[in-house]
């Protein structure tokens, strides 16, 4: 099983090669792969959405993993969830942008 971004900086958290901050800016300066579809517009869809499907590598996914597993400390998980929502939040207001603009 091949490692993503993600997991192999949770690595480097865990070894101490990096620290939680040095970690949580890169995690605010990466593209995320979405592990969730967009909101459902009809029945159809809301069911499929009750159906979690597999984790999806490069994603908040991980993150979650490791914290399951005790890979990472509750504030760790914290701080870490935070940047990806940070960054995903900034991503979606460039992409509004880019909608009005053209």
């Amino acid at each position: 099983m091949s490692t993503s971004e993600v997991t192999e900086l949770i690595h480097q958290l865990q070894s101490g090669a990096m620290n939680l901050e040095q970690v949580a800016e890169r995690f605010r300066r990466r593209t995320w792969a979405r592990a969730r579809t967009p909101q459902p517009e009809n029945d159809e869809e809301r069911a499929e959405q009750l159906d979690p499907g597999l984790p999806v590598a490069g994603s908040i996914d991980d993150v979650t993993a490791a914290y399951d597993c005790g890979e990472l400390t509750v504030t760790q998980y914290q701080v870490l969830s935070e940047a990806v929502a940070e960054s995903i939040r900034r991503e979606v207001c460039r992409r509004e942008q880019r909608k009005q603009a053209g």
